[in-house]
């Protein structure tokens, strides 16, 4: 009998676990794809559709035009992974695997921040980047020069970085009366990084009048003010959450070994859980990278990882003993706008850090470049000048 194979999720992870399954498993499975979505988003340049809503056209690559026709696509909302039974638990229904690939990504996590969830946006698909729009836009149309609309921007990592770059974007082309705060509990903007890399974004979001507050927490958020761990707040007319990663809670009671706190799945090299029928990757993984190591939650180690979960499912099919990945980091580019700064590029090995024109044109080749890998150079090259 034919095994079943199904993959979870239309993001980095499982559109790429898609393409590399179909170029590896030939008959010996059938594959299902699951997503809540029918496209694949381009998560990375999703902020961009703050700014401009026309891009959405650009970035999301319908899932017809990923997959092949002999892998069936279901548009539902898992709800829970029975591993005792092989099923994939759906809204409407279940789907029975041999093996599962989970790749649903994660959610915003608010650390129990009182008023947090009820009153911020967050930026984890295309529809909240265009609720962001549409609530930046309303909240301009009632500012004035003497009463601006006040935007808040909580964490400054990666997301909460280009958010803010692309609403002061947004305010500049349309000369729009806001301020703008990014905050960040640590004692520097994008966290963890070189400080050569934090300092050519910090000079960028200052160029552009982001006032950049570090080393303070925030404690609570009300319809009005986010208030500070020491007793200070700020008004806010629209707020934007970007401070962490979490788990679903449709996975929690999956049976497999989670980490506790944020419910992300514990896998080793292979991708293999606990279970050595689920597999999972993304942000909804754990990477083992050695002792007390993970792979980073990032689209670079997404696209990585599903290249060889793809092929190791089927290995697994086959009874084939796995490969074993390891993250390889080529650098990072962060956009601010319409300009970037690009760190440790593997192509450019003589320069640490660098900005201007070139890392503006290697942060639309990363995008363009996905989309030809999943599609093809027509639709890639369609989406160049909107990036």
């Amino acid at each position: 009998m034919t095994e079943q194979v199904v993959v979870l999720g239309s993001g980095y992870a499982g559109a790429g676990t898609v393409r590399s399954l179909e170029r590896s498993v030939g008959d010996d499975a059938e594959v299902t794809w699951v997503s809540d979505v029918d496209y694949h988003l381009v998560l990375h340049e999703s902020h961009r559709c703050i700014r401009d809503p026309s891009v959405r056209e650009h970035i999301t690559v319908p899932v017809e035009d990923v997959k092949s026709a002999g892998t069936r696509f279901v548009q539902a909302r898992v709800t829970g992974l029975d591993t005792d039974r092989q099923v994939v638990e759906l809204e409407d229904g279940e789907i029975n695997y041999d093996y599962v690939l989970v790749g649903i990504g994660s959610q915003t996590a608010f650390f129990g921040i009182d008023g947090l969830r009820d009153h911020a946006h967050t930026l984890k698909g295309l529809d909240d980047a265009l609720s962001i729009h549409d609530d930046l836009k309303r909240a301009t149309n009632e500012a004035t020069a003497d009463d601006p609309a006040q935007v808040v921007v909580g964490g400054a990592g990666l997301t909460g970085i280009q958010v803010a770059g692309e609403i002061a974007e947004f305010r500049d082309e349309r000369d729009a009366p806001v301020e703008i705060r990014l905050i960040e509990g640590l004692d520097e903007i994008f966290p963890g990084n070189d400080p050569s890399v934090q300092s050519a974004l910090r000079s960028l979001l200052e160029k552009r009048d982001v006032e950049i507050t570090t080393g303070e927490f925030i404690g609570s958020v009300d319809e009005q003010q986010v208030h500070i761990a020491e007793n200070g707040q700020y008004d806010y007319d629209l707020l934007i959450w970007t401070g962490g990663i979490c788990g679903h809670e449709e996975m929690e009671s999956c049976q497999v070994e989670k980490d506790e706190r944020n419910l992300r799945f514990e896998v080793d090299r292979t991708f293999q859980s606990s279970d050595e029928r689920v597999f999972a990757i993304g942000d909804a993984a754990l990477i083992e990278q050695g002792e007390d190591d993970q792979a980073p939650p990032t689209a670079q180690a997404a696209w990585q990882a599903a290249e060889v979960a793809g092929e190791n499912i089927a290995r697994a099919v086959r009874g084939q003993s796995l490969r074993e990945w390891s993250y390889e980091d080529k650098g990072t580019v962060v956009s601010v706008g319409e300009d970037a700064v690009a760190h440790d590029i593997f192509i450019v090995p003589f320069i640490s850090t660098f900005g201007g024109i070139f890392a503006q044109i290697l942060k639309k080749t990363i995008a363009v470049r996905w989309i030809r890998d999943l599609t093809d150079t027509g639709t890639a090259m369609a989406a160049w000048s909107e990036m």
